[in-house]
């Protein structure tokens, strides 16, 4: 294999990103005849097909491993242009992907100052959003450059580092408790309650069940509200029961607009920060690549919002 022609790479990454040849054409500002014929020298280069030809198109998975190459490239190139003071010819995205329950939370904050000092220096995080049993294979896609994941076991070539605890409580309107809970939640009745869900791949309410009633695997009835701000507002409107985070449900309960719902039953689940190793000075913070900033953000918003990991945590983080 010869070597890689990096607006090959750019144009994969921007196939990636728009998910057809004109999307990736108007975000390199040329043909798509151009974007073509970028590709198949790339593909002619490395001996493998990178893209299936369809709507939407999608990476093959020697595909994948190249795009994280590519990112990598754009993140190194972000970092070149920021040390030397140039201007990029367009704005460099680092993505990371995060869950939905961060983003809600703690995320934003944490980040804040860094993504006002790169929309002056010409870059900007994408957040893309997943369950955290699912942000990792955004990683190991090569599709984002590091994410906030349950997972702790670091992938070749990446660094991990425990954020800290997120813990989950169950929480109700008063108005649902008093109707449907006089004599409180028990093992005989949650089954009969509607549990407010984010989506499927959620299964936060049925751990929290488990846990507080010791069945194997309980069976809900649940509501599903696909964003983190809107179970907490449903549960006010008296939807359901919900499992949320501390931290979001914290302001609710001060106003009474929630009430706790077996308050000595939680989940703590360890959150963790990868990213793919790029180059920097580590000896001097100054010289930190952009997606080292990244992680140092992150590491200090967690240590502000979530609960100090115990070393039996980060050893055992089955929770969801």
């Amino acid at each position: 294999m010869n070597a890689l022609d990096p607006a090959g790479l750019e144009c994969l990454a921007a196939l990636a990103e728009a998910g057809s040849f004109d999307g990736a054409a108007q975000l390199l500002h040329i043909t798509q005849s151009a974007v073509s014929q970028r590709l198949r020298s790339l593909e002619s280069n490395v001996g493998h097909v990178l893209v299936v030809r369809a709507r939407p198109l999608r990476l093959t998975e020697p595909g994948k491993v190249l795009l994280r190459y590519a990112r990598q490239m754009q993140a190194l190139r972000a970092d070149a242009a920021r040390e030397l003071g140039a201007t990029l010819n367009r704005d460099e995205r680092l993505p990371i992907a995060v869950n939905p329950n961060s983003l809600a939370t703690w995320v934003l904050p944490a980040l804040d100052s860094l993504v006002q000092r790169g929309l002056e220096q010409g870059y900007g995080v994408e957040l893309i959003v997943d369950d955290q049993d699912f942000t990792h294979d955004w990683l190991r896609q090569g599709e984002v450059l590091g994410c906030v994941s349950t997972v702790s076991q670091a992938l070749r070539g990446c660094a991990c580092q425990a954020l800290g605890a997120m813990r989950y409580v169950a929480a109700a309107s008063p108005s649902f408790i008093a109707r449907h809970l006089p004599e409180g939640l028990n093992r005989h009745n949650f089954s009969q309650l509607p549990f407010i869900t984010f989506n499927r791949k959620d299964d936060m309410q049925t751990q929290w069940a488990a846990k507080a009633f010791g069945v194997r695997e309980p069976q809900l009835k649940e509501r599903f509200v696909p964003s983190s701000e809107a179970c907490a507002r449903a549960a006010t409107m008296g939807w359901g029961l919900s499992v949320l985070p501390e931290l979001l449900v914290r302001p609710l309960l001060a106003k009474g607009a929630l009430k706790w719902v077996l308050p000595e039953v939680y989940l703590d689940v360890t959150l963790y920060w990868h990213q793919w190793k790029l180059s920097g000075d580590e000896g001097d913070a100054s010289r930190h690549g952009l997606m080292d900033q990244i992680g140092d953000a992150l590491l200090a918003g967690a240590r502000q919002a979530l609960r100090p990991v115990t070393e039996g945590q980060a050893a055992d983080n089955s929770a969801p």
